[in-house]
């Protein structure tokens, strides 16, 4: 299990020619097709936990505890997120009956095949999209730059670096600020994500809800 550290960033015109500028190599370009999954009560993401499915597989991304405790230290930190990626099956489904307090015990597999759990544990598909994504490697070890155009209309970009459980977070915190300095980013304020901006304007009510407990 990896922490996932990252800072969303609104693209424009010049930035693949800063991406270049700074000795950014591009490694690959896909299509990313996600289905995000979650109880009709919202038992899941009110809790700032994103279960989806992608390529087939499945993956948890859970908030750490200093995402959680509000405690993120200078204004560099605040901009970006943290997240526990969880991709072993067992403890995702372990996880989430937990959250949603499911006792009763499942028959169901854990295999990528087998997803009879799903229903049993009346998760249901809330959001789902494809992405385009380009993907950018840095000189700086360990830093990935990414390019998103959603299939509804949102471009967003992403610095990422990704951590080992226990890992030193806030090297990595200094990395994307160093990268955020290079390509000229400015401003105090998060950059909203894909998925704020699909709730927004297709699921409002949830999206209400997530706001009110300022999970977005």
């Amino acid at each position: 299990m990896s922490v996932e550290v990252e800072r969303k960033f609104l693209c424009n015109a010049d930035t693949l020619k800063k991406l270049k500028e700074i000795g950014a190599v591009c490694v690959g370009q896909r299509q990313i097709h996600d289905q995000y999954f979650d109880t009709p009560e919202f038992h899941l993401t009110l809790r700032d936990m994103w279960l989806r499915k992608r390529k087939g597989c499945w993956e948890l991304k859970c908030p750490t505890a200093e995402s959680q405790s509000g405690k993120q230290g200078e204004a560099a930190a605040a901009l970006c997120t943290r997240y526990k990626e969880i991709t072993s099956l067992p403890e995702i489904h372990l996880r989430v009956k937990e959250v949603i307090k499911e006792d009763r015990e499942s028959e169901a597999g854990f295999s990528q095949e087998d997803e009879s759990w799903v229903s049993k544990l009346n998760l249901v598909c809330f959001a789902e999209f494809t992405t385009a994504r380009r993907s950018f490697t840095l000189k700086e070890e360990g830093v990935q730059v990414d390019l998103d155009q959603a299939d509804f209309g949102y471009h967003v970009g992403e610095i990422e670096v990704l951590v080992p459980e226990g890992g030193d977070e806030q090297a990595a915190l200094e990395k994307i600020r160093k990268t955020a300095e290079k390509l000229g980013l400015t401003g105090d304020q998060r950059v909203k994500g894909k998925m704020d901006v699909y709730l927004k304007r297709n699921h409002p009510e949830h999206y209400a809800k997530l706001l009110s407990e300022h999970i977005l």
